[in-house]
């Protein structure tokens, strides 16, 4: 623990984990991947989907400004993809475990240097570009409940005792759900029942981590190449 003399003489032990993959900017390596993706020719369009339908080998996917036409399409819509599905006539036992975050200044020199999880309690401390994070466990609810920030509030008394936390500088704390399966496996390939839909989402927790991986999986499976790993775990027609 002398690596992190900041932290509270209450705590006894811990495990270091001596090469973790971390990302301070978390928005902003998203931001590099919509670039490359651009600059290889891609064209991102940022618009509200109204409906999705087949006509006759193609696709249409039907938005506020245009239409956009393609052989092929890929519904990665996270937690709203279970009820986009639907009227396809596909039902996913989808699920979502909503989480929350804020950012917060140091007091007077105090810097962490490593992410801290304290395991007994849910909660984790991440060194970011915004400051020092804070982020609780899982809340189920439904997707469209209320924030309820109740679980950060007790989270944040217990970092405190911890870690000396300066004061928040969010205006209100981060609310995101992270979209789940009853297997806590996403669904990657072929839609079963409509030829050109392919479906990935369920990642959980580990969306931004998956994610590369999934696209990277996606695009061996849409090319009809071998994949990189056995994809039966992920099979839509499993549910």
């Amino acid at each position: 623990m002398q690596r992190k003399s900041l932290l509270s003489d209450a705590i006894i032990g811990a495990i270091h984990w001596l090469d973790p993959w971390t990302v301070a900017d978390p928005g902003a390596l998203v931001a590099a991947y919509a670039q490359s993706f651009s600059e290889s020719g891609g064209r991102i369009l940022q618009a509200d989907i109204k409906s999705v339908q087949q006509v006759r080998d193609r696709w249409q996917v039907n938005t506020a400004s245009e239409t956009v036409e393609a052989d092929e399409v890929v519904v990665a819509l996270g937690p709203w993809a279970g009820s986009w599905l639907k009227e396809l006539g596909y039902h996913f036992p989808t699920f979502v475990k909503r989480g929350y975050h804020m950012h917060y200044a140091s007091q007077a020199s105090a810097k962490l240097n490593f992410w801290v999880m304290d395991a007994e309690v849910g909660y984790l401390l991440a060194p970011m570009n915004a400051g020092i994070r804070l982020t609780t466990g899982a809340e189920l609810d439904r997707l469209d409940a209320p924030a309820d920030v109740n679980q950060l509030g007790a989270a944040e008394k217990v970092a405190r005792s911890v870690f000396p936390l300066g004061e928040r500088r969010d205006e209100v704390p981060w609310k995101g759900a992270r979209p789940c399966l009853p297997d806590m496996k996403p669904v990657i390939g072929p839609a079963p029942r409509h030829p050109g839909l392919w479906l990935a989402f369920g990642h959980g927790h580990q969306g931004f981590t998956l994610g590369p991986a999934t696209g990277h999986l996606m695009a061996e499976m849409m090319e009809g190449q071998p994949t990189s790993i056995d994809m039966a775990p992920f099979r839509a027609d499993r549910f």
